[in-house]
């Protein structure tokens, strides 16, 4: 019995010691006495304390570089160039604008597009874009045949058009920012 108690007791002693490490520190922490208020020495502080990197005296902070949609041209011209298609997918944070199936009130014939836009990088230029036009064709019956159109005229034309209304708008926010 006394065996019982002892191996009871030492369990419970391990246990208390265990749970005493997750307990509160009792000395408080005060952080107006050790953090500076002034931006280049707490910029200076956080140096010390490898919480950036400082090259040369410039501080440069880790993190994310988080822009609007607002601040991309290439976005920016995309949907000025499309307002007049509706609109089933605008995801800026997946980076791709799908339009829904677009008729012309001058097609006899059945036929509508649907233009997917990928954005592959936040740089003006042709390869940062990837366009795909859809086309579809339905008979009469209601049959519908959908077929992708590759290096179609309208895909090629859009390119050029969404490239060079983003370039101008680039520009232009260059010469506001100055």
């Amino acid at each position: 019995m006394i065996k019982f108690n002892i191996k009871k007791f030492a369990i419970l002693a391990i246990f208390a010691v265990l749970l005493s490490a997750c307990g509160k520190d009792f000395i408080k922490y005060s952080p107006a006495k050790d953090n500076p208020t002034k931006g280049p020495e707490r910029a200076k502080k956080n140096v010390e304390e490898g919480r950036g990197v400082s090259l040369g005296g410039i501080t440069k902070r880790r993190g994310t570089n988080y822009e609007f949609s607002t601040s991309n041209p290439l976005w920016r011209a995309s949907l000025e160039i499309l307002d007049f298609l509706p609109m089933t997918t605008v995801d800026y944070s997946g980076g791709m604008i799908i339009s829904d199936w677009y008729t012309d009130n001058n097609a006899a014939n059945n036929e509508s597009i649907k233009i997917t836009i990928r954005f592959l990088s936040n740089e003006v230029r042709s390869d940062s874009i990837k366009i795909i036009v859809h086309k579809k064709k339905c008979n009469s019956s209601m049959n519908c045949t959908v077929k992708i159109l590759p290096n179609s005229t309208i895909s090629q034309e859009l390119r050029t058009t969404i490239i060079k209304k983003a370039a101008l708008l680039e520009k232009e926010s260059k010469t506001k920012k100055r």
